[in-house]
């Protein structure tokens, strides 16, 4: 499984304490966007930099490390779902409670195509 991790860059304890599947490969994505350009045109092409064929956004194994800010994530998740033509499971982070400096711990892997098709049954 590829990680996209369009969020800070992760320690090699954080990705051996992994709460999922096996990680083969981490891709850490530059993500940086500018507030007065919209949206969706810069969600685009950061997707767009990272090289992936069609073919590729298809059939590989992802997981999806979001972006901080909640729009940015969902404007790249939207874009992620277009091409993978699914919702790609997501890592969460929580903070390591009295760690001082602040450090994180992977918490779980969120199965977001798994809760879309759940909401679905209820409409």
């Amino acid at each position: 499984m590829i990680l996209l991790n369009f969020s800070h860059p992760l320690t090699a304890g954080q990705l051996e304490q992994f709460p999922g599947p096996k990680i083969d490969r981490v891709v850490d994505v530059k993500t940086h966007f500018d507030p007065a350009r919209p949206f969706a045109e810069q969600a685009l092409a950061l997707i767009d930099s990272l090289g992936f064929s069609g073919e590729q956004w298809q059939t590989t194994p992802l997981l999806v490390n979001p972006p901080s800010l909640s729009v940015l994530a969902c404007a790249v998740l939207a874009e992620l779902h277009g091409r993978i033509g699914h919702f790609p499971p997501v890592l969460r982070l929580r903070p390591v409670p009295g760690s001082v400096p602040t450090q994180f711990e992977a918490a779980e892997v969120v199965d977001l195509q798994t809760i879309r098709l759940q909401a679905r049954e209820k409409r």
